[in-house]
């Protein structure tokens, strides 16, 4: 899961189950085109092959469910493309690291790049020396500080995680006097962790039945969510819903769950991981919903490089430049669209 948050929220981008390759539509040529267009026909990149493209993508380490599935899905995006060479590093959580991969990177001239920084504040001065060297700067999820530090940012949206899983609690629990939830929150520390608990009180505002009598932060892991799940079911002998906001964490949620041999109370994931979206279509235990922060996202981030290096825009809208900003919608996945949604979902 990302770990810290973008400070905005550009242009709303449709779900995970809007493909990159619905992204980039309606190319009739690679060649310039006269200056004089009408409006709706400038050039947008498709799947025929361009200008080769190099494009340097560099992410943290791997270390989650999450994070895992960014790097593959766009390696597996940039490997669609005949055009496009993939300059991939290691990956790495220390921010010393992750800013000499970049540099790297630079220094091979990739026409492009592609950076989820381990720390967005910390790897702005990099992602500035990218952009001053000519090479523009796809940053991925965690916001860089500055938004000179590149060209477009694509990411999730963990207001609207939080406000969509409260929306979709309310919803069921809107007759039922008296109702009480609980949370089980991420990396206290972090903005984002913030932005999702924001979302989720405010959306819980609108069903004054509801109250939250309880919330436990927990460390984005396994074990971290089942010894976490376990003092709050310790703690609340009773409650009606449960909002996780992490499918990793979820696994050690749901197993403190059975060991309770709890399962009066209805529970909302986050993410999309694939064991969330196999537990709701089973429709056995309590696990009911997952809200979205799509990893699809880095197959959409490897569309819009390319896109950016073949001097492209976008299908589907009218300018001729890429947007500077795409915030991708939390969608809630339950057992009536989960079928809809399994192909993004990750282990």
């Amino acid at each position: 899961m990302s770990r810290t948050a973008p400070s905005r929220r550009g242009l709303l981008f449709g779900t995970a189950a809007v493909s990159a390759g619905a992204l980039l539509t309606a190319c009739t040529s690679n060649e310039p085109k006269q200056q004089e267009q009408p409006a709706g026909n400038t050039p947008a990149a498709d799947d025929k092959p361009g200008k080769p493209v190099t494009i340097g993508f560099a992410g943290p380490q791997a270390d989650h469910g999450w994070l895992n599935a960014i790097n593959q899905n766009a390696k597996s995006r940039a490997a669609k493309y005949s055009d496009v060479t993939l300059e991939i590093t290691e990956g790495s959580n220390d921010t010393a690291a992750q800013i000499g991969q970049v540099q790297t990177l630079i220094n091979k001239k990739v026409d492009v790049l592609v950076i989820l920084p381990a720390d967005g504040k910390a790897l702005t001065q990099v992602g500035l020396q990218a952009m001053r060297a000519g090479i523009p700067v796809v940053n991925l999820d965690r916001v860089f500080a500055s938004p000179q530090a590149y060209r477009c940012w694509i990411g999730g949206d963990n207001y609207g995680m939080g406000l969509n899983a409260g929306t979709y609690i309310g919803e069921q629990l809107k007759d039922k006097p008296n109702a009480k939830v609980v949370e089980l929150a991420g990396l206290d520390n972090l903005e984002l962790t913030r932005q999702r608990t924001q979302g989720f009180d405010d959306a819980l505002k609108n069903y004054p039945n509801i109250t939250k009598v309880a919330r436990q932060a927990a460390d984005f892991t396994v074990e971290s969510g089942q010894a976490k799940m376990a003092q709050l079911l310790q703690a609340q002998p009773a409650f009606d819903a449960l909002w996780n906001h992490d499918d990793d964490q979820g696994v050690g949620a749901l197993r403190a769950i059975a060991q309770a041999g709890r399962d009066d109370f209805l529970m909302v994931g986050g993410a999309g991981a694939k064991s969330a979206m196999d537990a709701i279509k089973a429709g056995t235990g309590v696990l009911k919903a997952t809200v979205l922060y799509p990893p699809t996202m880095a197959a959409s981030a490897i569309d819009l490089a390319r896109a950016l290096g073949q001097g492209k825009g976008v299908g589907g809208l009218a300018e001729l430049e890429i947007p500077s900003s795409l915030t991708l919608y939390s969608a809630v996945v339950t057992k009536e669209n989960v079928d809809d949604y399994l192909p993004t979902g990750f282990n």
